[in-house]
């Protein structure tokens, strides 16, 4: 029996929904041989440099989709969230597991609240999203930018003496931190990242078989979201980093899909909102980017990229 190599990132976090699809899939095929395969990518090296000055997207991604395309793995598994909206040639999104919490959390020693920081308080964040939409909410905040891995950001949190750092529930949940205090932002307060809080499983185009394999685990729903919030990010990509969200809900057959595109500085912030059938998810991706670009969207991003 051919072994199936799964491509994963190192990190605590990735190993920790590498092994959650392995074993799921060995539920579903109890007799199947899986390994797992360790990448460092790109985001792994430079764990110092700002994600916008080291390329932004992909950095943490490239190096996987490299091995799928040169058959050394079969299957990768990424944090949606990292996974650019457009495929390289050859591959292609394959399924999508049940989506875990969507919300970010602001991470502080005692579980304060946003508005219960001190005035001018020193917050961390890697992400210009975060950063664009706190300024909004908080313009008085200092905001200083964060890398490294969970447990790295958690020292930092302390060592630095930072008020407190943002970062997406999931992982919380997912790596058990139960002692870590958090406030959690609802999706309105903070709009969370596209495909935040799941888990994408790349694969050849064609490879019907894996294809095949992987589809007992796919969660349409789950899937139907990150199709129109990936759809939404596409229309507007420029292929760097800059302040862009996406939250897509499932009601019945029904999409409500909520986006948002703001200056770094928070200063200026649109949000809209669309909604109709789940099975055009990528329509509505689109339309509702396009709404956005009717306000002014682009010249926004523009100015991102510019600075």
């Amino acid at each position: 029996m051919t072994t199936i190599r799964i491509g994963t990132r190192g990190s605590q976090l990735a190993l920790w929904q590498a092994n959650y699809i392995q074993n799921t899939l060995q539920k579903e095929y109890p007799n199947q041989i899986f390994e797992q395969v360790i990448i460092k990518t790109e985001g792994d090296a430079d764990q110092k440099s700002s994600l916008t000055n080291i390329g932004g997207q992909g950095v943490f991604t490239k190096a996987i989709e490299d091995a799928l395309t040169d058959e050394r793995i079969d299957l990768a598994v990424h944090s949606l969230k990292d996974l650019p909206s457009n495929n390289p040639p050859g591959l292609e999104l394959g399924a999508v597991p049940p989506r875990a919490s969507v919300e970010d959390v602001l991470v502080t020693k005692d579980g304060s609240s946003l508005k219960t920081l001190p005035q001018k308080a020193n917050v961390a964040t890697g992400s210009l999203r975060r950063r664009s939409q706190l300024l909004n909410l908080r313009p008085d905040l200092q905001l200083h930018d964060l890398r490294g891995n969970i447990d790295t950001r958690l020292h930092k949190l302390h060592e630095q003496n930072f008020a407190a750092i943002i970062m997406a529930k999931a992982a919380i949940i997912r790596l058990q931190l139960n002692d870590v205090r958090y406030y959690t932002f609802s999706p309105d307060e903070m709009i969370p990242s596209v495909g935040q809080g799941a888990i994408g499983l790349q694969i050849r185009s064609g490879d019907t078989p894996i294809k095949t394999l992987i589809e007992k685990i796919n969660h349409q729903e789950s899937l139907q979201a990150v199709t129109a919030e990936r759809a939404f990010l596409n229309k507007l990509d420029s292929g760097c980093q800059f302040p862009v969200g996406a939250y897509a809900v499932i009601q019945e057959d029904s999409l409500v899909l909520k986006g948002f595109v703001g200056s770094e500085d928070g200063r200026t912030v649109i949000r809209e909102n669309i909604s109709g059938k789940a099975q055009n998810a990528e329509i509505l991706g689109h339309k509702l980017a396009q709404k956005l670009i009717d306000r002014g969207a682009l010249d926004i991003l523009k100015q991102c990229n510019h600075d």
